[in-house]
């Protein structure tokens, strides 16, 4: 029989595992933000959504008017919700690498970057950070929760963030891209997916927090994702002036802490779409332009955008796409060269100094979601695809194009019916596709 001392003592044990991998009895941990309780937010989003779903056959024709993307973030249900305990104090010394050189200057053209999950489970996080090293990669974005980290004003959980951060710099070679956004429920109450706070100052203490903790360690933020969408903005009509606001308010909070750090816009769904529930990434950075006075300098210090290739090779132009709607659609933004459309509107602006940044691009292999279907393309096709858009960067974007990163390192919980698995250049379990080989093979 076990005494009472050793099932205490049992009890204990079980207790502490709960931030491990699983739980006791085998409990998988909660994902952190990227999966809502309710409807999916957009995280990822390089989709727009038909009007009309599209056939379900791989070979259906888009619809003729593409609207908001449908969201891109896991389904299932999410696990139960661990109790973190929250700290105000300052980051530990006593075990922490350096910090990293601090790299400044211009960008590269272009730079390379994959988006990854890292948040719950160490050993896996550890395991595709050393998969995009081996990559040849030298950017991981990985998204930060506001609610999932400053718990109530001024309580904060820096285990996941810490654990991530640090381990990035351990390893050596490999920048952070952070994508700061969801806002917790007491910075704006009844607003449960994205949008602003009600105070933006909150925003700002958060960030200066975030800033101050990871000076030196973090090397760029992108502030929200695709504010043209009505469902990454509380619900309500889209707005380039509220945004231009949580821009400077950004801005400013993270320069004062770490004056180096790169600060980066989010990048906007492309959509075709001018109504309550979304705005054409082109109208709207263009009215983001109009209120910032038609200058970023004290708002982001690279443009962010999203460039996913649809049905089109990556050279393909907008204005082919447009013309051919049978074979990719229709629209300017079905390609991933949608990049010069909007960095035309920074040169009608005169702000041709600052460089873009491709937050998300890819192209899906999807065969069983209408919405997707399509734009399938094989796996080797994505392997083609990937490692042609980077080159044509390369020759043709110099010297304004900086980091470009890809989805995804695939999250270890997607399984083929979430539709986001099939953007991915690994499996779940960390093996590669063809994609993730290719790009690996691929001169850098």
């Amino acid at each position: 029989m076990i005494s009472r001392l050793h099932r205490l003592t049992l009890l204990v044990v079980c207790l502490a595992s709960l931030t491990a991998l699983t739980g006791c009895g085998g409990a998988t941990p909660p994902q952190p933000t990227a999966t809502p309780t309710k409807a999916p937010v957009a995280v990822i989003n390089p989709t727009p959504q038909p009007t009309a779903p599209a056939q379900a056959q791989p070979t259906a024709q888009p619809p003729a008017q593409p609207t908001a993307a449908p969201s891109v973030e896991p389904t299932e249900t999410p696990k139960p919700t661990r109790t973190p305990k929250p700290t105000e104090g300052p980051a530990p010394t006593a075990t922490l690498p350096p910090p990293p050189p601090r790299k400044t200057g211009r960008l590269n053209t272009p730079e390379y970057g994959v988006q990854a999950f890292l948040w719950w489970r160490p050993e896996l996080a550890e395991r595709d950070m050393l998969k995009v090293k081996e990559m040849g990669f030298t950017w991981i974005k990985q998204g930060f929760g506001w609610r999932d980290i400053e718990l109530s004003k001024g309580k904060f959980d820096w285990s996941h963030t810490d654990h991530i951060v640090y381990k990035s710099n351990e390893y050596g070679g490999l920048d952070l891209l952070i994508r700061v956004d969801h806002q917790p429920e007491w910075a704006r109450q009844g607003c449960s997916m994205m949008g602003p706070p009600t105070n933006m100052q909150d925003f700002a203490d958060f960030l200066t927090a975030v800033a101050t903790r990871y000076k030196g360690r973090i090397r760029a933020y992108q502030i929200w994702n695709e504010p043209n969408l009505a469902r990454e903005w509380c619900d309500q009509r889209p707005s380039p002036q509220q945004y231009a606001q949580m821009l400077k308010t950004a801005y400013t909070a993270i320069k004062a802490a770490d004056p180096d750090a790169l600060v980066i816009s989010a990048g906007m769904s492309p959509t075709g779409t001018n109504n309550e529930q979304a705005m054409p990434d082109d109208v709207f950075l263009d009215q983001l332009y109009q209120a910032m006075g038609g200058k970023s300098d004290g708002y982001f210090d690279l443009m962010g955008v999203h460039a996913a290739g649809f049905k089109a090779a990556p050279e393909v132009s907008p204005a082919e796409a447009a013309a051919d709607k049978a074979k990719y659609g229709g629209e300017r933004f079905f390609t991933f060269r949608r990049v010069e459309d909007l960095r035309k509107i920074m040169e009608k602006y005169g702000d041709t100094n600052k460089q873009v940044a491709v937050l998300e691009f890819g192209w899906t292999s999807d065969q069983i979601h209408p919405d997707y279907a399509w734009h399938a393309v094989t796996e080797e096709q994505k392997a083609d695809y990937l490692v042609r858009a980077y080159q044509y960067a390369k020759q043709n974007y110099q010297p304004w194009m900086g980091v470009m990163s890809l989805i995804y390192i695939c999250d270890p919980d997607w399984k083929p019916e979430n539709e986001q698995y099939w953007w991915c250049i690994t499996n779940p379990d960390g093996t590669p596709r063809p994609a993730y080989n290719a790009l690996k093979a691929m001169p850098k």
